[in-house]
């Protein structure tokens, strides 16, 4: 992805998490704007979203942004000044908690392993060079 790409990307996510924040209103406690994604041509954004809360009020609030799609992309319009305002499609972000269950896999797995064995050192195959 180029320098330009990125910079777009930082920019719509700082500015959709403000926009987002003050406009709105959510049943989880927590939403937040975790990635975005956009395309070399940059008419499409894959906006990656993160809610803390039961499974219901995450689809709630996907929903929700959903619904005010086009509130968001032309409040993001007004604070971005780009040749084509990106179409918003809006993802839960599942990453946080894919990295807590592999976490806890591992801790599982740690427990069963034999603990480590002392090496055992060769006697028999010593190179000394002095004899």
């Amino acid at each position: 992805m180029s320098l330009r790409l990125l910079r777009v990307c930082e920019l719509i996510k700082r500015e959709l998490g403000v926009i987002i924040g003050r406009d709105v209103k959510f049943e989880a406690p927590l939403v937040s704007v975790r990635a975005v994604d956009i395309t070399p041509d940059l008419k499409n954004a894959h906006v990656f979203i993160s809610a803390i809360g039961t499974q219901w009020q995450k689809e709630q609030a996907l929903q929700q942004l959903h619904e005010q799609r086009k509130h968001l992309q032309h409040e993001l319009a007004r604070r971005i000044i780009l040749k084509y305002t990106p179409l918003l499609h809006f993802q839960l972000d599942e990453s946080i908690e894919r990295g807590t269950r592999v976490l806890s896999l591992l801790d599982e797995i740690e427990p069963t392993l034999p603990p480590d064995e002392p090496e055992i050192q060769d006697e028999g195959n010593t190179n000394n060079r002095d004899s």
